[in-house]
């Protein structure tokens, strides 16, 4: 499947069906997280386990998988002082998932603003901070490097500010290539969204900004579900194209998500079917789902489509 297909469903407003958490499903195999760069090494030393996970995805629904490339973060990378191999890395995830594909659904390539992190927390360091002419460097070179690598689109992922994350999709879009940004958000201590981690940018603020730098799709993505619906809200204040959510399950420990109180399959239906009335038609799932939570979307929206 090329984009092709995905690009006629977006101005019918067709129901699609994205894949679910990549990362978190590739630990729940076995393979153990790296201490500095969570799930990014696996595409080396895991390489059949990946491609498993983007399989098992496909054969339950999804139209779109999505390369194990959220890691590989410019800014992740560049602190660690691995520039390098933030370009073969996110090769080699390219390569992985479209053999796994092989033609059955659009590959994405994950882009992140992912910063490094304190051992067991989910909170980024503060100590570390580029300038807006360095970060945009290190952004256009991420993205290249996916178009390069042969990506279908660009998934804009936890995007969670108007710095940082505004400067990624404006790299992407510089691409050429079609942009789904996803959002990433959280109550703040007077009970507003912000972005995640970022309480200095309320929702709306950030969704304001991304929608204008030439996006496909805005999505809110790595959300707990009782919030998804609240920040869908906020999106359709601003942007009336195509909507999507994938919810996340779970929590996070650097380096390894917690698998704890995971949402059952129907439960998530449930909330999309809700979200479906709100407008969005693109769903999936983010850490913390796997694939049976991605074939009970499918089943379910498909049928009532």
């Amino acid at each position: 499947m090329t984009y092709a297909p995905i690009a006629r469903k977006l101005t019918r407003g067709d129901i699609i069906i994205l894949d679910g958490g990549t990362g978190t499903d590739i630990q729940s195999r076995g393979v153990p997280m790296a201490g500095e760069t969570w799930c990014a090494e696996a595409n080396l030393t895991h390489p059949a386990v990946v491609r498993c996970v983007h399989e098992d995805y496909i054969e339950a629904g999804a139209e779109i998988v999505t390369a194990n490339t959220y890691a590989t973060s410019p800014l992740l990378f560049n602190a660690l002082g691995r520039d390098e191999d933030l370009i073969r890395i996110d090769r080699e995830a390219v390569r992985i998932a479209r053999e796994a594909a092989q033609g059955r659904a659009a590959v994405a390539g994950s882009f992140s603003v992912m910063r490094p992190m304190d051992q067991g927390v989910d909170r980024v360091k503060k100590y570390r901070e580029w300038s807006e002419k360095d970060a945009r460097a290190l952004m256009r070179r991420k993205a290249q490097s996916m178009a390069d690598a042969g990506v279908d689109l660009i998934m804009m992922e936890m995007m969670r500010d108007a710095d940082y994350s505004l400067w990624a999709t404006e790299a992407a879009v510089e691409t050429g290539l079609p942009v789904w940004a996803g959002i990433s958000t959280e109550p703040g201590e007077d009970g507003k969204l912000t972005g995640f981690a970022r309480p200095d940018w309320p929702l709306g603020d950030i969704v304001k900004a991304l929608a204008g730098t030439g996006a496909d799709v805005i999505s809110i993505m790595h959300t707990l579900p009782n919030h998804t619906g609240d920040a869908l809200k906020v999106v359709r204040e601003t942007w009336q194209g195509p909507l999507g959510a994938y919810p996340e399950s779970g929590f996070f420990k650097m380096p390894d998500w917690q698998f704890v109180d995971i949402i059952e399959p129907t439960a998530l239906v449930t909330y999309a079917q809700d979200w479906r009335k709100m407008g969005a038609s693109i769903f999936g799932g983010c850490c913390g789902t796997n694939p049976q939570h991605i074939k009970a979307l499918s089943t379910a929206l498909r049928r009532a489509a």
